[in-house]
């Protein structure tokens, strides 16, 4: 591919840290299917699942220094969003519906509010990392969306102003192979989102989605390439979504059982496991005591959702407008009488 990014070692990554990467991995793979059930017991309306996609998202956040770079992601992040440190509880609360965007701070956790638009928090990205070029302070941002979005026109406006401007934004896809129930190769041109990127003189790399090693390694130096002034670049992961678009859909109605098993490739975690025992890096213990932490850890962000209590009804007025308008105000007003009987 033209244009690719050099420096592939600048994640140095010791026998701890692909402890940890594993580690993380079983968390986050534990608490998406557990989410799942949650969505199937009516804890929570609806949830976007990521089966497959673990090392894509932990391998890329493992890498971020989260005291000067900003995430942005999708509504398919809970991955990054663990790796990085947020508040999971506060995170599902988009996914309850008790908050649109999660309750956590944004500010504080350097992670933007969830995004449903699709391909929305991409602009958001760029806006961010130019402003990095004006105040100096090296961070970069990293932003995520897939195969599907790459096909919006706001992609290419990110893209193309980026490029211009030399915002230190790294393009982070990952190509699961569906958008939504339509094939990659029925809406992407040429096959592949990195490849688009010499089209705006943006160097990128296409990794192995499926080895959290490799993907931490390509951010790394996508990030490295950002801070140091260079500007964007594009990394492609090439993944698999091995479950439904969101809890909502039936895959089955797009896609054969047996097709999946056949184009899903290896399993990331049974991948970084196999590679662990072969290092002697890690024995069944350790492995065991993984997973053990995994399922007490979802019980407690069980128990967190659970307690969720209902926001003040007032918030959907308070947060539309900064100066709130006439007919705003009169909304608000009628609603108190009506909800509150004042």
């Amino acid at each position: 591919m033209a244009d690719e990014l050099p420096g592939l070692d600048h994640a140095v990554l010791n026998d701890d840290d692909q402890r940890q990467l594993y580690r993380l991995m079983v968390a986050v793979r534990h608490l998406d299917e557990s989410a799942i059930r949650w969505q199937r017991q009516g804890l929570i309306p609806g949830y976007a699942p990521e089966l497959g996609q673990e090392a894509a998202q932990v391998g890329s956040a493992y890498v971020l220094d989260m005291s000067r770079d900003f995430v942005f992601p999708t509504y398919r992040e809970m991955g990054v969003a663990r790796t990085v440190g947020v508040d999971m509880v506060e995170y599902m609360a988009t996914h309850k519906a008790t908050w649109h965007g999660g309750l956590y701070d944004p500010v504080a956790s350097r992670f933007a509010p969830i995004q449903a638009v699709v391909a929305g928090s991409v602009l958001h990205a760029v806006g961010w990392a130019h402003a990095q070029t004006m105040d100096g302070t090296g961070g970069a941002a990293i932003t995520y969306f897939g195969d599907g979005a790459s096909s919006q026109g706001d992609v290419h406006e990110a893209m193309n102003f980026a490029a211009v401007m030399k915002a230190p934004v790294v393009f982070f896809i990952q190509n699961n192979g569906w958008a939504i129930s339509v094939p990659t190769e029925r809406q992407v041109a040429g096959g592949s989102v990195a490849a688009r990127a010499a089209g705006y003189g943006i160097p990128s790399l296409q990794v192995d989605g499926n080895d959290v090693v490799a993907v931490a390694k390509a951010t790394a130096a996508a990030l490295a390439h950002a801070r140091s002034g260079k500007g964007p670049s594009v990394v492609e992961a090439m993944t698999y979504r091995r479950g439904p678009h969101s809890t909502s859909d039936d895959p089955g109605r797009y896609r054969t059982l047996e097709a999946e098993r056949a184009d899903a490739g290896e399993d990331p975690i049974q991948r970084m496991r196999a590679h662990l025992t072969a290092e002697g890096l890690a024995d069944e213990a350790f492995f065991g005591e993984a997973l053990a932490d995994a399922k007490a850890e979802e019980e407690r962000i069980r128990e967190g959702i659970i307690n969720l209590g209902s926001r003040p009804g007032t918030e959907m007025f308070d947060f539309v407008y900064q100066e709130p308008t006439t007919a705003l105000k009169a909304q608000a007003r009628a609603w108190r009488e009506e909800s509150e009987h004042v």
